[in-house]
């Protein structure tokens, strides 16, 4: 029976066997979503005029139009679907109650399967900035998101706290995320809650990693993430490594080895606070220390762990200035807090589940996004890095609504 306010169309069509089209569409098939909604067990059991499929499109429609009403999101679908129709069928969008009691429905699980099904490097043999000796060039990092200040999200997620004991305004959900350099691609993210550390996350998003992801990457991060376990856990994934490490007296000891013709060194990584630690097989790493002039008179002073141990394969000229790609992660963030989001904007939703639906939906919109990026610059010969990511999310908004305006 309908709801209020919901007109059935005149045909025996459900909505969600129309919800096909703009940009989105055409990395998340509607197959491939009613497929994995239906492997996490969420396929609705009778009809409904917002099915489950509907609602992934929504999730997704949300990081679009952050500063959109519920309402005003689905009528950017509802109006998509009229104007491919001719204008012969129109859909009246039900109320906030129900798309509310539809978004609990769904639930985070299909859009983290979504994401994780679909996301992948995008860059082809030809990008620009995505090779470092036959190697797909990754970074790993993570952004905090302000969420709903409700009591749910506080105590689910936390809060930072500030001077004088007191907390920040809004709880945080914390977000580490592998990303193609290149591209600006992400492909693997792990949520968690504001107290857990990224190298936490770091570690359970490595854990999970799947098979054949990472070999023939070279994983690059910042020196909060280093430790003698996320090391070895990344290592074993089948990457090469180039991270920077602390310089300071609580950074890691390497034990010299062996000088290299490009002024790099080779050494042993060992741990020695415990028996166990000293007994356990040392690990081989290739140090690169330099500086950049950069006409102060005290230069920061860089050190680089990587595994790729030969010179002659890559030089250390070349580690120190493909590590500087690993700030095009910080870029990436950047599209999707401050343009996608929207600056300062803090997500909607009021309870943990729907915080990480949302967030994931940001990520699937992004990668939507990006992967459009990506086949744009490659039609035309260009570098991803030189197209508009405002422009990209302008024009992905306008194929929503109006499929037929904009050629993908």
């Amino acid at each position: 029976m309908p709801r209020g306010g919901w007109k059935k169309p005149v045909s025996e069509r459900r909505l969600s066997d129309l919800v096909s089209v703009g940009v989105l569409t055409r990395v998340f098939p509607p197959a491939l979503v009613d497929e994995v909604i239906a492997g996490v067990g969420r396929t609705e059991q009778r009809h409904r005029s917002l099915p489950a499929r509907v609602m992934a499109y929504f999730a997704i429609g949300m990081a679009l139009y952050s500063e959109g009403s519920y309402e005003d999101v689905l009528a950017q679908l509802t109006d998509g679907l009229s104007w491919a129709l001719g204008w012969t069928e129109t859909f009246r969008p039900p109320s906030k109650s129900a798309i509310f009691q539809a978004r609990a429905r769904l639930g985070a699980e299909p859009l983290a399967a979504l994401f994780e099904r679909v996301a992948r490097p995008v860059g082809t043999a030809t990008t620009p900035g995505v090779w470092l000796a036959g190697r797909r060039l990754v970074a790993i990092d993570g952004m905090c998101l302000d969420v709903a200040d409700t009591s749910a999200n506080h105590e689910y997620f936390g809060r930072p706290g500030v001077d004088k004991g007191e907390q920040a305004a809004f709880p945080q959900a914390r977000v580490v995320a592998l990303a193609e350099c290149g591209t600006h691609a992400v492909f693997a993210a792990e949520i968690g809650t504001y107290p857990e550390s990224e190298a936490a996350l770091a570690e359970r998003l490595l854990d999970r990693m799947v098979p054949g992801m990472v070999p023939g990457m070279v994983l690059t991060a910042d020196r909060g993430f280093f430790s003698y376990a996320l090391w070895r856990k990344a290592i074993a994934t089948g990457a090469d490594l180039l991270w920077r490490i602390r310089t300071d007296k609580s950074g890691p000891k390497p034990i010299h080895l062996e000088d290299l013709p490009d002024g790099s060194w080779l050494a042993h990584l060992r741990q020695t606070h415990t028996a166990a630690a000293r007994r356990e097989e040392p690990m081989l790493v290739r140090v690169i220390d330099y500086t950049i002039d950069d006409g102060r008179d005290n230069p920061t002073a860089y050190r680089l762990f990587t595994t790729l141990t030969d010179p002659d394969e890559v030089n250390a000229t070349d580690l120190a200035a493909a590590y500087a790609q690993r700030w095009e992660i910080e870029l990436t963030f950047d599209e999707l807090k401050t343009h996608q989001r929207g600056p300062r904007t803090v997500l909607r939703s009021k309870s943990p589940d729907l915080v990480l639906q949302e967030i994931w939906g940001h990520l699937c919109c992004h990668y939507a996004i990006r992967s459009l990026m990506a086949e744009t610059a490659t039609h035309s010969g260009h570098d991803p890095d030189r197209v508009s990511f405002v422009a990209a999310l302008r024009i992905t908004r306008q194929t929503l609504a109006h499929p037929g305006a904009f050629s993908p």
